[in-house]
């Protein structure tokens, strides 16, 4: 292990640690914006030091390889852009007295207190330590919903803590189910729960006790990843919470969740008489992706309306990893950066129309083109990449998985592309009233950055039209590893 990659190991847990007890002590909101834009910016940039230098040796807690890797280096830089466009939005919730200043250190302090969590669940080596720091970043969630302290931000709070503390229970279940198998084989204690041992000592596991924690660990993590019929919590979450928490929310925890899975799913995998984990992610993403389709036609908040979109999304991509396979694989892997960016990227957007309409009802929302040309023109862009239209990234990772699904499971595209296209016609149509037409509503100026909603916009462009060979190669070679 080379000391700069042990270093930066160690800075991508303790810089949002130290940063988190630093904020909840400073007042004034200048000073603990810019330090909580300068923390997420060192912790991408360790993130950043992993790819150029060695991995680290495996412990017993901690481990950063080829895996998890994507999702830490994404996780930071997402978490960074969405700090950046926190500055100006909770500024503004400040400066018309929606949020009380009383509130900022508690905001900043969890903030970084949830990079830090995420961070954690993404390079643990302990299925315990994992679970443990996925239940950091849901309850740090699910104070940060309920800040606005109105009855319905507080309500969906509740629910977002009821709902996930029986998804959290669901999963600690079935990480118990696991330590159970793996202790005939591999004996008690830390060794029992460290995910490099338990892989290379699966095949000797009793596969009906993996099989019903699989079960368990679907239900429990796929609740904290937003699968159907588990998603309720979801679109109130982002309908009543700030919109930085929205962006975090649907760009970020939704993975770390589905990184849990991924991980047993290989557990499955290497043990040939358990079931297919697979199939199961299969049902939950189609069921995922054809419900949400069809709510998004209902939905009357714009929030919640790509609160839905979010869940047609994790569907999409966990039918791809259950699909499986090379091609799959990689074009989960591609759907999840995507989705990340340019979801992210629309709650940017979203953010800002809402405060200055003064409302998130749709039917108040009208021609943004017109009043607000970049916010409109940037809602268009992230959309229509939304939607799959080409040339946008998510076009190239919905044609390869629906290209790769009717090469191997016929049966299983039809699903699949009506759920598409039933979803596309949704965005698109709501997406005609809100950035065309005759303008309603207020036409003042935003005060906003703009700069990381259009810096995810054209990385989203970028990736359509041209993926660098080194990016394929290092994708390619992270789908040979899922199976």
């Amino acid at each position: 292990m080379s000391l700069a990659a042990s270093d930066a190991a160690t800075a991508i847990l303790l810089i949002p640690l130290g940063a988190a007890a630093l904020l909840a002590l400073l007042p004034g909101y200048l000073l603990t914006a810019r330090l909580n834009v300068l923390a997420t910016l060192l912790t991408l940039l360790a993130a950043l030091a992993l790819l150029t230098g060695d991995r680290p040796e495996p412990g017993v807690y901690l481990l950063i390889d080829d895996l998890n890797i994507v999702f830490i280096v994404l996780n930071t830089f997402v978490g960074f852009t969405t700090s950046v466009f926190s500055a100006s939005y909770i500024a503004h919730e400040i400066e018309i007295g929606r949020l009380p200043r009383s509130y900022l250190r508690f905001y900043h302090a969890m903030y970084q207190a949830l990079m830090f969590g995420m961070n954690l669940a993404l390079i643990a080596n302990n299925i315990g330590l994992m679970w443990v720091a996925i239940e950091l970043a849901t309850l740090t969630t699910v104070l940060m919903v309920g800040i606005y302290r109105t009855h319905e931000a507080l309500e969906a709070a509740w629910k977002y803590f009821i709902l996930g503390s029986v998804g959290i229970a669901l999963a600690l279940f079935g990480t118990i189910l696991v330590y159970m198998a793996a202790h005939p084989v591999i004996g008690e204690g830390l060794n029992a729960m460290v995910w490099t041992t338990l892989i290379e000592r699966v095949a000797a596991f009793d596969p009906a006790l993996l099989n019903v924690a699989f079960v368990f660990l679907l239900l429990g993590y796929g609740t904290k990843v937003g699968l159907a019929p588990l998603h309720a919590w979801l679109p109130d979450a982002h309908a009543e919470g700030p919109t930085p928490i929205s962006a975090v929310l649907s760009g970020l925890l939704l993975n770390v969740a589905l990184y849990a899975l991924l991980r047993f799913k290989l557990l499955l995998a290497a043990n040939p008489a358990a079931i297919a984990a697979g199939t199961l992610m299969v049902t939950m993403g189609l069921t995922s992706l054809v419900f949400a389709a069809f709510m998004l036609y209902r939905r009357r908040d714009i929030k919640r309306m790509f609160a839905y979109s979010s869940i047609e999304h994790m569907g999409i991509i966990a039918f791809a990893f259950g699909m499986g396979g090379p091609l799959a694989n990689f074009a989960g892997l591609l759907h999840m950066v995507m989705h990340s960016l340019t979801k992210s990227a629309i709650f940017f957007a979203v953010g800002h129309i809402a405060q200055v309409k003064g409302t998130q009802k749709i039917a108040d929302i009208r021609g943004l083109t017109e009043s607000h040309p970049l916010l409109g023109w940037g809602l268009v862009v992230g959309v229509v990449a939304i939607a799959g239209l080409p040339p946008l990234g998510i076009f190239m990772s919905e044609f390869l998985i629906v290209t790769s699904t009717f090469a191997r499971a016929p049966l299983l595209a039809i699903p699949l592309v009506l759920g598409l296209l039933v979803a596309f016609g949704a965005l698109l149509l709501r997406l005609n009233g809100l950035a065309f037409g005759e303008p309603h509503g207020s036409t003042a100026p935003v005060e906003a950055s703009y700069v990381p909603m259009v810096a995810h916009l054209a990385l989203v462009l970028a990736a359509g039209l041209y993926l660098p060979p080194p990016l394929v190669a290092w994708f390619q070679h992270v789908a040979g590893i899922l199976r």
